[in-house]
């Protein structure tokens, strides 16, 4: 594995992980990096700080060049602390998609769900509010759900 300071067209500075160079050039060139900040797949490359050995061969990092302010990543719960702007990047893209191709049906979720379920009502995307209880009632009765955090929207 590889680690990489990444920065986009926008200048916002990030890390990532890949496989190998030519797995981060591959996934760059198709434009499968993306920042967690804005989504810009204008992504290269940044400066980084070598590793240079102790006499024993033992490396010593080096400290990178600070890199530039970004905006502190939302906070989803006072106990779970900040969530990584990677994380949020991700969540807000698919609160994005959700919105644009399901039905909001709001706390009606658990009937609507049903409904479908027993064939009352043509088979759709949707999302809404459930309680817990109303989620492990939908469960016991073979009605499978999905729960993602609902973030603020990356447009604000």
């Amino acid at each position: 594995m590889i680690h990489y300071q990444l920065r986009c067209s926008q200048e916002h500075g990030f890390d990532g992980w890949f496989k190998d160079s030519a797995a981060f050039d591959k996934l760059a060139a198709t434009g499968l990096v993306d920042c967690p900040v804005c989504g810009d797949t204008k992504v290269r490359r940044d400066l980084m700080a070598p590793a240079i050995a102790k006499t024993r061969g033992e490396p010593v990092p080096v400290k990178a060049p600070e890199a530039p302010p970004q905006a502190a990543p939302q906070e989803v719960a006072a106990t779970a602390g900040p969530m990584p702007a990677q994380v949020l990047a991700l969540l807000q893209r698919m609160r994005a998609e959700v919105e644009k191709n399901c039905d909001h049906v709001g706390r009606d979720f658990a009937e609507e769900a049903r409904k479908m379920h027993r064939g009352e009502t043509e088979r759709r995307g949707i999302y809404g509010e459930a309680t817990a209880e109303e989620a492990e009632s939908l469960a016991d009765e073979g009605i499978e759900i999905g729960r993602i955090p609902w973030v603020p929207r990356a447009d604000g």
